[in-house]
């Protein structure tokens, strides 16, 4: 984990990533936000770059491949996997059966993106200044 590399959000909304540029912008981190509307092109970008990303936010519903196939494409490269890229998903909805998936696939966390602008900055910020306080294997 880079705590100046990129936040790579992967989400096919086009309102949902336009809400949450605003948001990043307002919180004036310095980490470059890098979107994805799709798994596919995220993990292509993922493969190629040597710049390791601060943490991922993807989506569970989208086209190509979903959420849970990224992570587990994500979590089986041992390349990416030794970048100790935080992993979380962030979706508008969550059942028992999608989260309990999730973290036996060691997501690091399952969040339900808010239904307000206000709530939505709310948690884009716990989820930052959490993560800017973690310590990851990779910084020793």
């Amino acid at each position: 984990m880079d705590k100046n590399g990129p936040v790579v959000v992967i989400e096919d909304d086009q309102d949902d990533q336009e809400m949450l540029a605003e948001i990043f912008k307002r919180l004036n981190y310095k980490n470059e936000i890098v979107f994805f509307v799709d798994g596919h092109a995220a993990l292509e970008y993922l493969n190629k770059t040597d710049v390791i990303p601060f943490l991922i936010l993807s989506d569970i519903n989208m086209p190509k491949i979903n959420g849970f196939e990224l992570r587990d494409k994500v979590h089986t490269n041992l390349l990416l996997h030794v970048k100790c890229i935080p992993y979380l998903f962030f979706t508008t909805s969550a059942t028992k059966e999608s989260v309990t998936d999730a973290y036996a696939m060691s997501v690091q966390g399952f969040f339900v993106k808010p239904n307000s602008f206000e709530k939505l900055e709310h948690t884009i910020k716990k989820i930052m200044e959490y993560w800017k306080e973690c310590i990851a294997p990779n910084e020793y």
